[in-house]
Order: structure tokens, then C-alpha cells, then sequence
């Protein structure tokens, strides 16, 4: 039998546990080898990585916890994220060499997927790749899912967006539009122009956000759509109108220190008699075939735009994952590791 080919693997690492914010410091680049073939009875999958998607929620895999829904990663192993690949063997019936694929994988070239349960083949071929990890990845159906099913949206309701610029808050309030909602984001100035938000302001340039969000929604707020936490909840609070719903989606400000910010103004929930609810859009997927189908016709039909913030080669990836928590992206932070 001929020997499998052996290839050298960039690869980063996990170099160990943190309590504040993360640093290039906690990744490491190195060169390992690897086999291009799979065992035998292993059901296992070999890929090349294509894409890797950089999220706020592997912040949280960061830290020596396992009381998550989500392990930690574990120091001196690759780190692990969701991914668009092709196959380059496989030993499992469901997946075939070349097939493309998106999952969860790791931040090397090239990965052995021993479990396969989550990986998804692509079967739509005119949205492009990188889309996988955003429009209709974990991204775009955390909004798809977090926008209809927790905030219950009613046309002409007064919606808010934070890290309205991100990957899940770009399509939120594009979907809060969609719904014949009045949508305001948190983000960068030229927000409004390319999303088609009806407002859009930048909280760095807003040293009182309780009245910013006054003077963007002097009649109060019905949904608000929560990536930040901190001082844009307690802000976000105040303004709320009588049965408004919060759907708690992340708390990016809140990811990078390790004595996260008190809430103050939670007693609103009751005089206003709010709805505040967390979610992971792992509790809908029994919706996920709509979604696909739904935002890809809606791509397609130029009724939704996405933004994307692409970073070339693997020895980017610490940078741009580091830069999601000050704000240097725009759009969905994604790198690139190979387009072949």
C-alpha cells in the first residue's frame, strides 16, 4: 500500500489560560506535520481549512472554566472555531473527497474532525464561501433565531441594536427593517448607508449613552438586541418601553476584564415590566433549514447585505481575533487560509 503523504501544518496554539483581555501573547504560531490520509474505522473526516471565523464567544474558552456550555480551550493545543473546508479524505459514507464543508475546526491548514455530528456540507453554490461563517453560519442564524423566536418583533416597533456593525448586529437590524421595524445601531457613522439602518451612531463619541439613546428614541425602546453589556445595558435599561424584550445575545465590553461591570438599573425590568432573556442559537435548530433558505433568498434578492472584515494568511488570525474587542473590525472578522 503506498504510504500517506506527509505535509507541513501551520498551526496556532493555545498557550494559556487568561483573566483579562486577550493578547497575541496567549497564541502561538508553530509548524507541525500531517498526514493526508485518514484511518481506516474511524468515521473521521480530513480537511483543509479554507476559512476560519473569528467570534466574541471563544473569549470564553479562554478561561480555566468548565462550567459553560462550551469547554475551555486547553493550553498548548490547537485552537478550535468554525471553519469552511474541503475534504481531502475521508472515511465516513456521509462525506466524499472534495466536498465542502463548514464546522467546527481547527486554526491550522489542515484538521482530522474525529467527530463529524456538526459538520454541514455546502450545498448552495452561488453565495460565496466565506459567507459560511457569518450569513448563513453561527452568526447569521444566532440573529435569524435571537431576532424572531426571542424578541417577537411586531411591525413599526422601535428596535436597538448594539455592535450593530458585528457579524450577528449587522443582520439583526437588517432583519428588524425587513420586519417593518425603526432600527437604530450602535456602531461606526457610515453604518447607516450601508445596511440601511434608519439611525446609526458610534458610542465612543457618546460620552452619556442614556442620552444618546433619548435623542435616538425619545418615545423608548420595544426591543433591544444585546452584543455589549455594561454600560450600554444599563443605558439601554432606561429607556425601555412598557413590555419591551432584551434578548441578550453577548457582552463583548464585558469579555476582556475579569471583574465584569455591575447592572444598576435592572429594577426597570419590573416598573417597565421588561423581558429579558439569554439564549444560544444551538436551542432553535429545528429552525435551521428556513433560515438557510430564507437569508440565502433574501442575499440573493439584494434585500440584505453583508460586510465582511477578511484577514489573509493563518499568522493573522491572533490579531484579527484580538482586535474583535476594541473594535477594529468592521463587519465579520474572518481569515483567510487558502482560497483553493
Amino acid at each position: 500500500m503506498e504510504s500517506a503523504k506527509t505535509v507541513r501544518n501551520k498551526q496556532v496554539l493555545f498557550r494559556r489560560f487568561l483573566t483579562g483581555a486577550p493578547t497575541e501573547e496567549n497564541m502561538q504560531l508553530r509548524t507541525a506535520e500531517a498526514e493526508l490520509r485518514v484511518q481506516a474505522g474511524s468515521g473521521a473526516v480530513l480537511v483543509k481549512n479554507l476559512f476560519l471565523s473569528c467570534d466574541p464567544y471563544m473569549r470564553g474558552r479562554m478561561r480555566d472554566y468548565y462550567g459553560s456550555y462550551i469547554p475551555p480551550f486547553q493550553p498548548g493545543k490547537v485552537i478550535e472555531g468554525f471553519g469552511v473546508s474541503k475534504v481531502i479524505d475521508s472515511d465516513n459514507p456521509n462525506f466524499s473527497v472534495d466536498d465542502l464543508v463548514y464546522g467546527i475546526t481547527g486554526w491550522e491548514e489542515y484538521t482530522l474532525i474525529l467527530k463529524v455530528e456538526g459538520l454541514r456540507k455546502i450545498e448552495i453554490s452561488d453565495i460565496p464561501l466565506s459567507y459560511y461563517l457569518g450569513l448563513l453560519g453561527m452568526p447569521g442564524f444566532t440573529a435569524y433565531a435571537g431576532f424572531n423566536e426571542v424578541c417577537s418583533p411586531k411591525k413599526g416597533e422601535l428596535v436597538f441594536v448594539s455592535a450593530a456593525s458585528g457579524a450577528v448586529g449587522q443582520l439583526v437590524g437588517q432583519l428588524a427593517k425587513l420586519n417593518g421595524c425603526f432600527v437604530v445601531g450602535s456602531s461606526g457613522s457610515n453604518l447607516k448607508s450601508k445596511l440601511g439602518f434608519d439611525e446609526a451612531f458610534n458610542y465612543k463619541d457618546e460620552p452619556d449613552l442614556d442620552l444618546a439613546l433619548k435623542r435616538y428614541f425619545p418615545s423608548g425602546i420595544d426591543i433591544y438586541f444585546e452584543n455589549v453589556g455594561g454600560r450600554m445595558l444599563d443605558a439601554a435599561l432606561l429607556n425601555m418601553r412598557p413590555h419591551g424584550r432584551i434578548a441578550v445575545c453577548g457582552f463583548v465590553s464585558q469579555n476582556g476584564v475579569s471583574d465584569p461591570e455591575g447592572i444598576r438599573n435592572l429594577s426597570r425590568l419590573i416598573s417597565m415590566r421588561v423581558r429579558m432573556q439569554g439564549f444560544l442559537q444551538s436551542d432553535y435548530l429545528h429552525l435551521f433549514p428556513d433560515f438557510l433558505s430564507k437569508m440565502a433568498e433574501y442575499y440573493r434578492q439584494g434585500k440584505i447585505v453583508y460586510i465582511e472584515d477578511i484577514a489573509e494568511g493563518l499568522e493573522s488570525a491572533p490579531k484579527a481575533f484580538v482586535g474583535l474587542f476594541s473594535g477594529r473590525n468592521t463587519g465579520k472578522q474572518v481569515v483567510c487560509i487558502s482560497r483553493d
